[in-house]
């Protein structure tokens, strides 16, 4: 007589034990599933609500679980209630360690992709220029960290000396590194350049003897367009190792007037004079006045120093307010009678004793 199929033995199991199992297995999985499910939608849910970032990375996050995974780990499930002493136990947690690995990489993707589009959109709410390719480059970098982490905790589990591994592994990626030393530089200083942004596209910047407007800004060069209209190309180590001057950045221009009169201006003049060049400085709109004094005697001027600032960077805005203020400073040395110094020199000849005078006359009519 036939034995009923329940009470047979298959694999290790008889076969009551596998009904339950493949039960308890797809029970688990609809329900893994419908949890998901109803979690996105909740969190998507909230985060249209909410000005928050992270109830929408969380979705894409948890949006990005994989349906295989859920099989495995409803499988792994299963086998550990209904028999975790079978043979089949051993393959199946395996099978669900690597699942939870590839897992595990496609959190991290859908938490960088996240993350990088957060950080784009935050960008041109702020209206500064984001770099798209260092976004890219960032999650690359990131993504093949998180994938080695992982690969080398899969080749582990499968008995693979990963000490040694690693260690071949440094010893040939050091003499990579060396031979592309010049090119891994550029781009570390790719990196410094965009994490913390001494300029930006747009930005008129002067790097040592060369200046200009910043253009582009790439993986190994960065590009200027300089005042004559040329571009200049800088390898991006060599920026940074030089002394940068953005003035971009300035939120206000610092202005050192100098004006020279003649030693014969009238003392009465002299006294009165700071204060009209002050008058005409303070009169200009957006400059804020500092000082202005006589402030030296020079070989050939008497000199007076004021110092402001413009409270609009831009150059042509100093220039325009530099122009107006001489050319009402020369009216008031016309309206005053008092002229600007320039270098002179006096000559003073005295005159020769009438006695010397005599007696030389005296010595060559001997």
């Amino acid at each position: 007589m036939d034995q009923n199929i329940l009470d047979q033995q298959y694999f290790g199991l008889i076969g009551s034990d596998w009904a339950i199992m493949i039960g308890v297995w797809l029970l688990s999985s609809l329900i893994l599933m419908a949890v998901k499910r109803v979690l996105i939608s909740r969190l998507a849910a909230k985060a249209a609500k909410t000005e928050n970032k992270i109830d929408d990375i969380g979705a894409e996050v948890l949006g990005a679980t994989r349906t295989f995974f859920i099989l495995i780990m409803s499988a792994y499930a299963a086998v550990e209630i209904v028999s975790g002493g079978s043979p089949a136990f051993d393959t199946i947690r395996r099978l669900a360690f690597i699942g939870l690995l590839l897992q595990v990489g496609f959190w991290v993707n859908a938490l960088i992709d996240s993350l990088a589009k957060w950080y784009t959109t935050r960008g041109q709410d702020e209206g500064a220029s984001t770099q798209k390719t260092a976004v890219k480059a960032f999650g690359m970098v990131g993504r093949l960290v998180a994938w080695s982490i992982l690969v080398l905790l899969l080749l582990e589990n499968f008995g693979v000396d990963v000490t040694a591994l690693i260690a071949g592994l440094g010893i040939g990626g050091l003499a990579v590194a060396l031979a592309i030393r010049p090119i891994l530089e550029d781009i570390f200083a790719y990196f410094s350049i965009i994490v913390d942004k001494p300029f930006e596209n747009g930005d008129y910047v002067v790097a040592g003897s060369f200046s200009g407007t910043v253009q582009h800004v790439g993986i190994k060069t960065t590009r200027f367009t300089s005042g004559s209209g040329e571009e200049i190309i800088f390898p991006n180590s060599d920026l940074l190792s030089s002394r940068l001057r953005n003035y971009k950045k300035m939120k206000e221009r610092r202005a050192d007037y100098s004006v020279g009169v003649t030693y014969d201006t009238p003392q009465e003049k002299l006294e009165k004079l700071a204060g009209q060049i002050r008058e005409i400085i303070e009169a200009e709109e957006d400059v804020r006045f500092d000082r202005g004094h006589l402030t030296d005697f020079g070989d050939s001027a008497i000199i007076f120093q004021f110092v402001y600032y413009m409270q609009n960077p831009a150059f042509a805005f100093y220039r325009d307010t530099q122009e107006r203020i001489n050319l009402k400073t020369m009216g008031l040395f016309q309206r005053e009678g008092i002229e600007f110094a320039f270098p002179t020199q006096t000559l003073h000849i005295e005159s020769i004793p009438a006695s010397l005078s005599g007696s030389n006359s005296e010595g060559r009519a001997e």
